[in-house]
């Protein structure tokens, strides 16, 4: 039997590593500080979190893998590959956004939110979400998973005493605990079919599985795919996530609609394209009937939040969420029919980037706003330009990107690059569905951005902006413009590989 090789490459792992450290720290010093100077932990936590994001600087120079087997360097548990240091990248900087987010909103609350414990989970579940892309086998990556999911469940019911942060923290609870054991069943045929955990490993003997065994493995891929999709909040499996995000803080909210997707996406990436090419012509209509029922509920569930006046920003950036996740299952289900596979998924990798940074940047206008009106309404985004303009106008942006319209020509291309994988893989009912959808959503986004621009119906308020969130807001701002204006930063990823 094979043996782990003992050395470790501490340069590929550090990411990771150093985000969950600085969680350690945090919570050892939450026990010594003072309550009046309990806002450091935050600013450590904002620092470790940067520091991790530039550790993936030293890592562009070429791939690297560690906790391989001895004899087979090819073989590892952990890889640092393109792939790899991109949704890292996502991840960690999604997460730096939503702790900047999540130092004003603890300081506005202290008396509601332990400030220690939750810099901790916070941490610890961005140290899981950093994991989950580099693990090469199948165990690494559920525990990778469970990391960045455990926190998770208790960042939503945080505020104590709240009943509706309750009930969303027992639905994601719920939810993700019977998605973990479909996984994990699903895990545990695969490994019954082959004998090995190992990715690369599982994709070459599965492909000589017969007999009953065949059975096994295509339960077996069945279920992984099942478990999955609840992470990607992906239709049917869908139903947590608009109680969950108006329960949750906002911040927490904007993390798990960000990071909470890079996570269910990256592991579905690998579970499909990594371990189970072989089995294409399973998860291959699979996803794409998920991508086309995902993105056409979520539309429509956040077409249905208008029949009041009253209805939540919140819950339709959830139902948005919800649609968008739709949008980044086409090109892996386009995978399943293409001999360039790596093509499609870069696809989706481009898309989620683009995603990523406007809808952080969405949630933290809302942040603002909720300031003044904690309701979050969406009525009550009425007149923002008059009382804060650059905020109407990033937010205004923010949506367009979202809804494929110019000025923000990166939302457009990512969508277009979708709907390329979706036709050159000879889905064209699936890019057909796709386009209806994208008109169907411009309805909400351009309703929401004209209300930006109209006259307050009172006096408009003055906002005042703290220094943390006028930092998310201006860094989603300027990556948002940025990437509009050179898209091709993002777009290269559907054209070349990434494994």
């Amino acid at each position: 039997m094979s043996s782990l090789v003992q050395s470790v490459d501490w340069l590929a792992i550090a990411p990771p590593t150093l985000a969950a450290v600085v969680g350690l720290v945090v919570l050892v010093s939450d026990l010594f500080i003072g309550d009046e100077k309990k806002a450091v932990l935050g600013w450590v936590s904002v620092a470790g979190l940067a520091a991790s994001t530039l550790l993936l600087l030293p890592l562009l120079d070429g791939d690297r893998a560690t906790f391989c087997l001895t004899g087979d360097a090819d073989v590892c548990s952990y890889t640092a590959d393109r792939f790899t240091l991109v949704i890292q990248f996502l991840v960690l900087g999604g997460a730096l956004l939503a702790a900047l987010l999540s130092v004003t909103a603890l300081k506005d609350a202290n008396k509601e939110l332990p400030e220690g414990e939750f810099w901790f989970l916070l941490l610890s579940s961005a140290a899981g979400a950093a994991l989950l892309p580099a693990s090469r086998d199948l165990a690494t990556l559920i525990v990778a998973l469970e990391v960045a999911s455990l926190p998770a469940f208790a960042l939503v019911g945080i505020r104590r005493g709240d009943k509706k942060s309750s009930e969303a923290a027992l639905k994601f609870f719920l939810s993700s605990v019977t998605a973990t054991a479909v996984s994990l069943m699903g895990v545990s045929f695969v490994y019954g079919a082959t004998g090995t955990l190992y990715l690369t490993q599982i994709a070459d003997k599965i492909q000589q599985v017969d007999g009953q065994f065949h059975t096994l493995a295509q339960a077996g891929v069945v279920l992984t795919l099942v478990g999955f999709a609840f992470k990607t909040a992906a239709v049917p499996f869908h139903f947590w996530v608009p109680d969950t995000y108006v329960g949750a803080p906002l911040p927490v909210a904007a993390y798990l609609s960000v990071i909470g997707k890079a996570v269910g996406f990256s592991g579905l990436i690998l579970v499909t394209v990594v371990a189970l090419p072989s089995y294409a012509d399973v998860w291959g209509p699979a996803l794409a009937a998920l991508a086309a029922l995902t993105m056409t509920v979520g539309n429509a569930g956040a077409l249905r939040q208008q029949a009041t006046r009253a209805y939540s920003a919140v819950r339709l950036l959830a139902w948005s969420s919800v649609g968008q996740a739709g949008y980044l299952l086409v090109p892996i289900a386009a995978a399943g029919y293409t001999k360039d596979a790596e093509k499609a998924i870069g696809s989706t990798v481009a898309y989620a980037l683009m995603y990523g940074v406007v809808n952080l940047g969405a949630f933290a206008v809302a942040a603002l706003v909720a300031r003044r009106s904690p309701l979050n309404r969406i009525s009550d985004y009425r007149g923002l330009y008059a009382a804060s303009p650059l905020s109407a106008l990033v937010l205004g942006f923010f949506l367009l990107c979202l809804a494929g319209l110019p000025p923000g020509i990166i939302g457009l291309f990512a969508k277009v690059t979708v709907f390329s994988a979706a036709v050159d893989a000879g889905l064209g009912w699936l890019a057909v569905v796709m386009a209806v959808n994208v008109v169907i959503a411009l309805f909400y986004y351009l309703q929401w951005t004209t209300l930006l621009f109209r006259a307050p119906e009172g006096e408009p308020g003055e906002h005042r902006v703290p220094a943390p969130l006028t930092a998310a807001i201006a860094l989603t701002a300027v990556l948002g413009i940025a990437l509009s204006g050179a898209p091709q930063l993002v777009l290269r990823f559907s054209a070349t590989g990434l494994f």
